[in-house]
This record gives C-alpha cells, structure tokens and sequence, in this order.
C-alpha cells in the first residue's frame, strides 16, 4: 500500500468518520483507521510470523503476524487480507475468519510515524507454498504460540502483535492456535 492510497478514519468503536492517505494516518499524532493483521496456521496449529524487510517504513526488521494492512475505505475486510497477503507472501489466502478486534497506538521511534489503529485480526490458511515479497518480508518462520509469546518476551516483535496474540493464543495455551 503506498502512502497515498486512502485508509478508512474510525470512531472507536470501529465505525467508519472519513477517510484519508495511509501517510497523513501515520504522521504524528496519528488517527485512529482501519487495520487488519493476518494470522496464517497450519494443520498442527502453528503460526506463521514475518520478519518485516528492513526496507518497511514502520517497525522494520520486527517478528510479526503473517501479514497486515489497511482495507480501501468501505472495501471487504476479508478480501482485503487476501489482497495483502498475495502481494506479501505470494500466496493465497484460504478459509478467512475475523475473530476479533482490538485498538492500539504505538510510536516507531525510528521512523516517527504513529500507528493508531482499530485492527481486524483475520485468521486463515495458506493454498501453495510461500513466495515472500524481499521488499515486504525479511524472513518468515512457522512457530507455536508458545515461541511467539517468547520473542515478544524478547523485545523483538512488533508493538501489536502482543495483542494479536491476545486474540488468537493466549498465554494460557500450550502450542496450539486457539482461535483456529
């Protein structure tokens, strides 16, 4: 998505107020907009994380969620994540769910951009094998809810994954993605 394409602006209970460039959303104090975070699984209930390319604007050379991004103002979420996911990881998207939403705020001290966003976690699985997008994806990795919970222990994660993983695997869960 590139920083002039149109994000949709959100009260916060996720009900659409405008719109605005994906650049203007960013640039600090940031405004509240919509957002998705993809989560892909596999057959034992793994994850698959990202590392973001060290050339992203926000947050790069972080693990992160599988993919994320921002739907056209009245797009379909679940196409959307599709879109996403096909540009980043080459591959398609499969049986795509949302289960839940949170809302969070983080500044990249890096860049100085905000995130302010009302994120849509979509769950899903992958058809073929991966193709990663070196621009968008440093590296990917398949791991347990456990692992994850342990890089964002370490500090290497992105700031919103922590609350992807509320979402889908809390830490009461022993390895399996819970929201599959």
């Amino acid at each position: 998505m590139a920083e002039t394409d149109l994000v949709e602006l959100v009260d916060e209970q996720g009900t659409p107020t405008g719109q605005t460039q994906v650049g203007a959303a960013h640039r600090a104090p940031g405004l509240l907009h919509r957002a998705f975070s993809v989560v892909v699984v596999d057959d034992a209930g793994r994850m698959l994380l990202q590392q973001r390319a060290d050339a992203k604007l926000r947050f790069p050379g972080l693990w992160t969620n599988a993919c994320c991004g921002h739907p056209a103002p009245g797009a379909d979420l679940a196409a959307s994540a599709a879109r996403r996911v096909r540009e980043e990881l080459g591959v398609d998207l499969v049986d795509a769910h949302e289960v839940g939403t949170f809302r969070y705020r983080a500044l990249d001290a890096g860049s100085g951009h905000v995130e302010t966003e009302y994120d849509h976690v979509v769950v899903g699985r992958l058809a073929g094998g991966l193709v990663p997008d070196p621009a968008e994806v440093g590296a990917t990795r398949w791991v347990t809810a456990e692992e994850a919970h342990a890089l964002v222990d370490a500090g290497v994660t992105t700031p919103w994954f922590v609350d992807v993983l509320r979402v889908v695997a809390p830490r009461a869960t022993a390895g399996a993605v819970d929201a599959v």
